[in-house]
């Protein structure tokens, strides 16, 4: 459970960056 959490987490952050490349 709590890994799928955290896959789940980290992939919503790589997707933002992403989204948001100047952010980063």
């Amino acid at each position: 459970m709590f890994l799928m959490i955290i896959v789940g987490a980290v992939t919503l952050y790589l997707i933002h960056a992403l989204i948001y490349p100047e952010k980063y």
